[in-house]
């Protein structure tokens, strides 16, 4: 049987349905219990949200993530953002790990990790993908702003792990664009210069040479941003 993909965002593979969340959409809401007590996506609002599934506890390459989300979680705080992980495995497992990786790496994990056994949040946001596995999420990293809205999404697969400053860098070019009404170029970083919106009438189209901003042409101009 051939993948479809239908409009209410869901997909038919290998005869299993799949849901996919949508950009600009708001979050699938969840409960769910975790290390940290119970959780749901309305103890999130008015902060950024990034939920990030792993194919499973005790594994190597999940380690080295979660490694690399504890070690950045300060600044993800910083910029008013949350983490919270996931995996098909229960709360006793994840507590297990979380001691585990404090034991072996001398690191503390300070974000809650869901226990999704029933695969109930990980179904509504299409971490299970019957092509990877049946029994484990992918690597799948979802951006929630401040709003409860989905923002970004990113899938890997298993056997690859994540660059954790990319996510970062993400966050922050996403909150830029809503501070300033502006796009950002390929490898973004704060300080950078960011991309003008391009004109949307020929009036404007012709203006937008004289109007101060850096331009190649009247389609790609940048500007600076205030420090």
């Amino acid at each position: 049987m051939a993948d479809t993909l239908t409009q209410n965002g869901t997909t038919t593979a290998h005869g299993q349905t799949i849901q996919f969340p949508r950009l600009n959409e708001p979050a699938p809401d969840f409960e769910a219990p975790t290390t940290h007590g119970v959780r749901r996506l309305s103890d999130y609002k008015g902060r950024w949200l990034v939920l990030f599934s792993h194919p499973a506890d005790f594994t190597p390459v999940c380690t080295t993530e979660f490694l690399g989300f504890s070690k950045h979680y300060e600044e993800f705080q910083a910029m008013n953002c949350d983490l919270l992980g996931l995996s098909i495995d229960s709360n006793y497992s994840h507590l297990a790990w979380v001691r585990n990786i404090k034991e072996k790496f001398g690191i503390d994990v300070p974000f809650p990790i869901i226990a999704d056994l029933s695969m109930n949040v990980a179904s509504k946001y299409g971490m299970v993908q019957p092509g990877a596995s049946d029994t484990a999420a992918v690597r799948a990293v979802f951006v929630i702003d401040d709003k409860g809205i989905l923002r970004a999404m990113i899938y890997y697969p298993l056997t690859n792990g994540r660059a954790i400053p990319e996510v970062l860098r993400l966050v922050k070019a996403l909150q830029t664009t809503d501070r300033y009404g502006v796009a950002t170029p390929e490898g973004w970083h704060p300080g950078d210069k960011v991309i003008v919106p391009p004109p949307g009438t020929a009036e404007e189209a012709e203006a937008r040479m004289n109007e101060g901003y850096e331009c190649v042409d009247w389609y790609f101009c940048k500007k600076e941003l205030p420090l």
